[in-house]
């Protein structure tokens, strides 16, 4: 299964069962030992130990990944994931990234195929880097696999590789920007730059109200921090501040008038000599999903803390 090319190569591995995902997996990992690069698997719990134990000896050549923790939320895998491994290492990287698995959430799912079509945003012109997604056929929703042909040019099974004739990640992309549904009995907190500190200890207060475990309220003070800030800053000095309580998460939503024209923001590293963007890559690196809406009149933010 040779899938490194003189671009940037991101395939969906369509597998069913044990054998067929370590017959993908392995010989793609040592394709790439054998011609020197750096390799990283990112998956789910269960499947780090398949691998480990198909590669033997050799997994003490490879970077091992829980993806289930690093990528809990799909905002995190390009900074944190991807492009931390591949920044970290000169040279050719390949990396396995398993987004999704059974028992993500409906709300999640979305998520995780916005995150696969930015994927290919992120490492445009990339021609060092080879990203092979695993797709569990057995177990994944059809709207799932569906989005995973949607978000890779190339798909790949035990039988062979083929292009993807439902190839449009700008339209995954779009179709993430569809309004929100409306909250559900939320609490409300209008603010600006002089009541920052207010909002912040109105969406504490709340947050435990709303049965948000003590140990992430200090999560929750961070995200609602960064998000105020933000609005105050670029979404015309002030904001809307909402919180409730939906799924197993707590949820809080901030709306004001400006506008995110970056697709990735959030999601790009931070580079020590930038002293702004940080915001929403900080906010992601707490919250267990987060998700962006684009108004004609400004921009909503939701930050999922699980309860």
């Amino acid at each position: 299964m040779t899938v490194m090319a003189e671009r940037f190569a991101h395939p969906a591995f369509l597998y069913r069962g044990t054998d067929e995902y370590l017959s993908g997996i392995i010989p793609f990992v040592l394709e790439g030992l054998a011609a020197g690069e750096s390799v990283a698997v990112a998956v789910p719990t269960p499947n780090l130990a398949l691998v480990r134990a198909g590669l033997g000896v050799l997994a003490k050549s490879i970077e091992f990944i829980d993806m289930t923790e690093a990528g809990r939320n799909p905002g995190r895998i390009i900074p944190g994931v991807l492009m931390a491994f591949a920044n970290a290492h000169p040279g050719p990287v390949r990396l396995v990234g398993e987004p999704m698995w059974a028992g993500r959430s409906t709300v999640e799912a979305p998520a995780c195929a916005q995150h696969e079509a930015l994927v290919n945003v992120a490492f445009q012109g990339r021609e060092d880097v080879s990203i092979l997604c695993p797709y569990d056929m057995e177990h994944l929703t059809s709207s799932v696999l569906a989005d995973a042909f949607r978000t890779h040019s190339v798909l790949l099974n035990a039988a062979g590789t083929w292009s993807s004739e439902a190839y449009a990640p700008e339209d995954v992309v779009a179709e993430q920007n569809l309004p929100f549904p409306a909250p559900i009995s939320p609490v409300i907190f209008e603010f600006d730059v002089a009541s920052l500190s207010a909002a912040r200890h109105f969406a504490t207060d709340n947050g435990l109200l709303l049965g948000l475990a003590p140990e992430r309220v200090e999560d929750l003070a961070l995200a609602v921090s960064e998000l105020c800030a933000n609005s105050v800053q670029h979404g015309q000095g002030r904001g809307v501040l909402r919180l409730w309580s939906e799924g197993g998460f707590v949820v809080c939503e901030v709306s004001d008038e400006g506008h995110i024209a970056d697709p990735l923001a959030g999601r790009r590293p931070a580079l020590s000599a930038e002293p702004g963007g940080r915001g929403l890559l900080l906010v992601n690196s707490v919250a267990d999903l987060v998700r962006i809406r684009h108004r004609p009149d400004g921009t909503t933010v939701r930050a999922y803390l699980e309860q």
